[in-house]
């Protein structure tokens, strides 16, 4: 079953990810609290994802053991492939959300993780970037499911 394994936040750009048992989302304007919710929101910051199962591809590779908070991403997904979403509709607990481009790795967070290799290695599992389509509350543990 594909479900929300971790949730997180950041009032502040440049600030630690704070984790969550839920979340509260905006249509079109993103996580309420998060460093990148706006009135007008561009639909690329409205809300992001990662998989769980990349960052401990990642952990095992390199003998590390980083958080799956630290990652910067809003959801941090168990069994789904993200890379496959991009375009389709998705539901995520009772919220309907739309996959627009995939996540790629930038230098912020190489420097906030203090590890050269993360723009290669997370170049195709860096996550998704989604459209806020309805507003509701996400819930660790809630299931995510495709529609449409």
């Amino acid at each position: 079953m594909s479900q929300v394994f971790k949730l997180g936040i950041s009032s502040n750009n440049n600030k630690k990810i704070v984790s969550v048992d839920s979340i509260e989302v905006l249509a079109n304007k993103g996580v309420l609290g998060d460093r990148h919710f706006d009135d007008y929101n561009d639909p690329y910051c409205q809300l992001s994802l990662i998989e769980s199962e990349n960052i401990d591809y990642y952990n095992t590779k390199f003998g590390l053991n980083i958080p799956y908070i630290d990652f910067r991403r809003n959801i941090i997904t168990k069994g789904i492939k993200l890379n496959d979403l991009v375009g389709k509709k998705l539901l995520i607990g009772s919220v309907k959300v739309e996959g627009i481009d995939l996540c790629r790795p930038c230098r912020h967070l190489t420097e906030m993780l203090n590890q050269d290799n993360i723009l290669k290695e997370f170049l195709r599992r860096g996550g998704l970037r989604c459209q806020i389509l309805s507003s509701s509350n996400i819930y660790v543990g809630d299931k995510i499911s495709i529609i449409g």
